[in-house]
């Protein structure tokens, strides 16, 4: 791979994370974060870690998994997964497309579920808009994550299209890596998984070859991630609520670290990852006697399929859907004390937000959020009842 074309977008190697790490290290708020990770030691071991790590490999192993393991230990009641042998069967690098659903935490767990298995873990897609400050820059591309250029003009977007796109597949078909990308641009924000269509042309940008051989040589696998609660949930449900309101919203400056650290704090009940068969020479070879622009949807509509039909629902989400619609559809789904301590859990996230804003638009929003993933999967079971 020609590095310097790349050399904007693509995770430090082991030299540079080495540097970069080293001067983490020296950052004010490091002892303070010490002590969350590896609360049985002093504050100055993170530091002193840091400033010893000499490849990207040592820093997951000795720091991120520690710092994923302390999320699941301190903010999860359970976390599952199924569908690993899938990956395990695979001989080759893979692109996973995953529903998205919180920033840092939905491959951060994919990353633990590949070591617990002793499977290479993955390259990740990430927003630049994470990287406004140059301390997460430095943390986030030792971390194997790869920039993805936001807010641009349409011709930039394109050009930055295209060298992300060569990217991606030649680190795919070196073998370099496997990598993790969001289905779509930015987290679902009303429980609703759909695959961006401009995603799969971006993905189709670098190829060389005809449409099947092009998506084929990708390997792309199906990922569902499902949270009894929602990271970030009332935060979302603001943000659409402003805009839905105003026409639009604008972000402050630091909100995104802000929703990071919330979304890892925030307890999350029960969460599960589940791996989908992976896209099939047969299906590719049917979108691509579609349409130009149909061949894309074809292929959107079965990731999006595998993906819904992964997703697991929580008693939360059946609660919701009763509530708004009034029944007692899924009632054997959750108890009476369930119920309860859901109907608070909504009440208390309602006040965590400024009061001005409509508590009864604000409450809709909520709930629909959780809601949505079950009338995704009745409207999935339709359409393949039909």
């Amino acid at each position: 791979m020609d590095s310097l074309e790349f050399n904007d977008i693509a995770p430090f190697n082991d030299e540079e994370a080495a540097a970069a790490l080293s001067r983490v290290a020296n950052h004010p708020n490091t002892p303070w974060v010490s002590k969350f990770i590896f609360p049985d030691k002093p504050k100055e071991f993170l530091g002193q870690v840091l400033r010893n790590i000499s490849t990207v490999d040592d820093f997951q192993r000795i720091v991120m998994s520690k710092a994923v393991q302390w999320v699941i230990d301190t903010t999860v009641k359970e976390f599952t997964y199924e569908g690993i042998g899938k990956l395990q069967a695979m001989d080759t690098r893979f692109l996973a497309m995953s529903n998205h659903r919180d920033i840092i935490l939905d491959p951060a767990f994919l990353q633990v579920i590949l070591q617990w298995n002793r499977l290479p873990e993955t390259q990740i897609c990430v927003g630049d808009n994470l990287l406004k400050t140059k301390t997460v820059e430095l943390l986030i591309r030792s971390n194997r994550m790869i920039k993805v250029i936001r807010g641009i003009s349409a011709r930039e977007l394109y050009l930055s299209s295209q060298v992300l796109s060569k990217y991606i597949r030649e680190t795919i078909t070196s073998g370099t890596s496997s990598i993790w990308i969001a289905q779509r641009q930015g987290r679902t924000k009303d429980g609703i998984d759909t695959t961006e269509q401009g995603l799969l042309k971006m993905l189709d940008m670098s190829g060389s070859k005809d449409f099947v051989q092009n998506f084929q040589e990708l390997h792309l696998v199906p990922i569902s991630v499902s949270y009894e609660y929602e990271p970030c949930d009332i935060l979302k449900a603001r943000e659409m609520l402003i805009k839905s309101t105003t026409g639009q919203y604008v972000k402050a400056e630091d909100e995104d670290l802000q929703s990071i650290m919330w979304g890892i704090k925030q307890p999350k009940g029960r969460v599960h990852m589940y791996f989908g068969d992976p896209l099939t020479e047969a299906e590719i070879q049917a979108a691509s006697e579609c349409d130009k622009n149909d061949r894309y949807q074809r292929i959107r509509h079965t990731m999006d399929s595998r993906i819904i039909s992964g997703y697991k629902l929580w008693p939360t989400n059946y609660m919701a859907y009763d509530l708004i619609n009034g029944t007692d559809k899924y009632a054997a789904n959750y108890t009476a004390e369930e119920m309860e301590y859901f109907q608070g859990y909504i009440a208390k996230q309602l006040m965590q937000v400024e009061p001005t804003l409509d508590r009864g638009r604000l409450k809709d929003i909520l709930l629909h959020i959780y809601s949505n993933p079950v009338q995704s999967k009745e409207n999935l079971a339709l359409e393949c009842a039909e």
